[in-house]
């Protein structure tokens, strides 16, 4: 990681190259209105910045999102202004949002800008995921960018039983702008159409400007026919932008980010066990999972790659702390004796680990064992309930609450997104986007919609189970004001007296309403 005065004068550079960039843009248009002339996809001047300002580099990350912004918003596109509409409407979304993006827009900006690449770019993860790592798809898309198996592999994204590339917070991104740059020269540097493929895929988009071609049509995003999860897709983006590019105008609420890395990438050198790598960092697991999210496990891969994300105010302790453990300190080892009838798959399932890793770790050439002999087998340090927001989980959380049990509606004469929503026990929001609509859409009598009922829900509330780390000052009071709980509840979950003062460095596991601090 750059010193910071070095960053800084290496952004201040950065930015006034860019002010240099030529300029892009492309063209839009609705469904449901006549189809706009095409426009050339550079067809857009932004305003030219006075020259003493252009030269300070943005305190914020907005205004440097601002700086890089390229491409043509088309806000008087009718479909643009449904969802500028929906996203004024929506203060309370956009808030969680650009909160949630904080840990990692910084670093998507600066990958995008290092590709030159237009930054309305780094606006794309709030279209596909709301800037969650964590997002899993009933088409099996996950991450951030929501890349599904298949192509996530094909850009380097390595998926296996520890660790899984689509949710790594910076492959995943490096992935993303390298798919980016691919598109773009297989659509003439168009970043509609770049967008409209990364959506719907390549070879859909280009049959659909084969087809125009034939019968002597345009080309443009706004003309070919695509399917109409697609030609919503970019609109959103489009729109997303304008009202980053106004938040004033529009009245929308953007959490605070400073224009500064929120993360290094630490290279810890061999498997380590994470809620240790937390300790050594002195942070929450939780909040190593939150930067690490590709890790399926209590521990990195084994096999690599020995990558981990550490907020920047933990670096210099973390990193110390780092070298004077040594590597075979790093997981925790367990002497286990073979009983009779064990087997090495049974044995890897016990600790959470696999076949590979305890063959490698004993030196193994076949999955024969014998009962009476010993096995070292990586495990975990802690207990399960302190690794709070291991992927594995929460994923299987996100896969049972995003399907639910799908059924059909047929619109009727008169309906609207919020009448069915009631009938069928869902939210607007929910319905609208099963069905690839913005919720001001209009409804056509005889259309079928699908939902899925018993799927998430923001009005739903789950339960999370998560260790917190004794602080000096905490009391049991201080901590259940902080959780919403019960002083009760705390004591029975640990089953400690009462009377027992608390310890700093003490682990509590507590059971907390997943909405609560989220």
């Amino acid at each position: 990681m750059l010193h910071k005065n070095f960053a800084a004068a290496l952004l201040a550079a950065t930015v006034g190259a860019c002010s240099q960039m030529p300029e892009t843009g492309p063209s839009p248009d609705s469904e449901n209105h006549q189809e706009q002339e095409a426009s050339p996809a550079n067809s857009l001047a932004i305003p030219a910045q006075n020259s003493a300002e252009a030269a300070l580099p943005p305190t914020d990350i907005w205004e440097r999102l601002r700086r890089g912004f390229s491409l043509n918003h088309r806000a008087e596109d009718p479909k643009v202004q449904d969802y500028i509409a929906y996203f004024s409407r929506n203060e309370g979304y956009m808030s969680r949002v650009t909160e949630r993006s904080r840990r990692y827009i910084f670093h998507v900006a600066e990958e995008l800008e290092q590709a030159n690449m237009p930054l309305e770019f780094a606006l794309l993860p709030i279209v596909e995921s709301a800037y969650d790592p964590f997002a899993y798809s009933h088409a099996q898309a996950s991450g951030m960018w929501q890349f599904i198996p298949s192509t996530g592999r094909s850009f380097g994204l390595k998926q296996n039983w520890w660790y899984d590339g689509r949710r790594d917070v910076h492959e995943s991104t490096r992935a993303a702008v390298k798919y980016f740059k691919y598109l773009s020269e297989r659509f003439d540097g168009d970043w509609e159409l770049t967008l409209a493929a990364y959506n719907a895929g390549e070879g859909t988009v280009r049959r659909a400007i084969e087809r125009n071609r034939r019968k002597g049509r345009g080309t443009s995003f706004w003309e070919i026919k695509l399917p109409r999860e697609t030609k919503r897709y970019v609109p959103q983006l489009l729109a997303l932008a304008e009202v980053v590019s106004r938040p004033d105008h529009y009245k929308i609420p953007l959490h605070n980010v400073a224009n500064e890395p929120y993360y290094a990438r630490v290279n810890v050198g061999s498997q380590i066990d994470l809620a240790q790598a937390a300790e050594l960092a002195q942070i929450e697991v939780d909040e190593l999972y939150l930067l690490n999210p590709g890790f399926n496990r209590w521990a990195t891969d084994p096999n690599g790659d020995h990558h981990l994300l550490i907020p920047i105010e933990s670096l210099e302790r973390f990193e110390a702390a780092l070298k004077d453990l040594p590597v075979e300190q790093r997981v925790t080892w367990e002497r286990y004796t073979i009983a009779r009838g064990d087997t090495l798959s049974t044995i890897a399932r016990r600790y959470q680990t696999t076949i590979t890793a305890i063959r490698e770790a004993n030196k193994l050439r076949s999955n024969n064992i014998r009962a009476g002999k010993t096995l070292l087998i990586p495990s975990a340090s802690g207990p399960s309930g302190q690794y709070a927001y291991t992927v594995d989980q929460r994923v299987k959380q996100r896969q049972s609450s995003d399907r639910g049990q799908k059924s059909n509606y047929t619109v009727q004469p008169g309906d609207s997104l919020w009448a069915i929503s009631r009938k069928l026990k869902v939210s607007v929001k929910e319905l609208a986007h099963w069905n690839s609509m913005a919720p001001g859409d209009t409804l056509r009598p005889g259309r079928t919609l699908v939902a899925y009922n018993g799927g998430s829900n923001e009005s739903n509330r789950t339960t999370r189970k998560l260790s917190y780390r004794v602080r000096s000052g905490d009391s049991l009071y201080r901590i259940a004001n902080k959780f919403s709980i019960k002083i009760d509840d705390i004591l029975r979950w640990n089953k400690i007296p009462k009377s027992k003062y608390l310890q700093p460095g003490q682990r509590l596991t507590l059971f907390v309403d997943s909405a609560h601090n989220s």
